[in-house]
């Protein structure tokens, strides 16, 4: 069974994911995976070059503001790197042999087909926007507009097998053990 760990900006899918981790469950990072991808596959970095240009790599080093400017250019640029990138990473994670893995953008990337059982990390909105704010050194205003491009929380949630709350104050452990539990997990 493969299992995808999603949720929200400022949720604490990675806080999750490191209980899982000490816990002696291996969890693929999707974006480090892409990262680790588009710096090292040939395949990747060809088809990026002909899509983009020459100048989306300097030599082996993707210039990320080159290919930043062409995806947010428009949605069917957005889809054709998606369509080299995400294909790329799935197998990636199939390679590992692992069964987790965290992706936040499980749903906007149409990859929840991918795997058996989708868990979604949610938080109160008010506690997503203080610690995206905090983390990354940005206005609470900011950390709201990321949010509020995201697909919502509450769609995430009811298109997810589980749901484990990450407010602070909800056991998180207790909340892992069910969702094991619920997906026939020994641990």
């Amino acid at each position: 069974m493969r299992i995808a760990i999603t949720g929200g900006i400022g949720s604490g899918k990675s806080y999750v994911c490191q209980r899982l981790r000490e816990r002696g469950i291996g969890v693929y990072d999707c974006d480090a995976g892409a990262k680790k991808l588009m710096a090292s596959s040939e395949e990747i970095r060809s088809a990026l070059v002909k899509l983009i240009g020459e100048d989306a790599y300097d030599g082996w080093t993707l210039n990320k503001a080159v290919v930043a400017k062409f995806l947010l250019e428009s949605e069917s640029n957005k889809l054709a790197i998606n369509a080299i990138v995400h294909p790329a990473v799935i197998r990636d994670f199939y390679d590992t042999g692992l069964q987790w893995m965290e992706s936040a953008i499980l749903y906007e990337a149409h990859l929840e087909h991918t795997v058996d059982k989708v868990v979604c990390v949610a938080a109160p909105e008010d506690v997503r926007i203080e610690r995206v704010a905090k983390r990354d050194s940005i206005s609470k205003e900011r950390a709201k507009q990321w949010i509020d491009a995201q697909i919502p929380q509450t769609e995430v949630a009811q298109r997810a097998d589980a749901v484990i709350v990450n407010d602070g104050v909800e056991d998180i452990e207790v909340q892992i053990d069910k969702v094991l539990t619920l997906f026939g997990i020994e641990f």
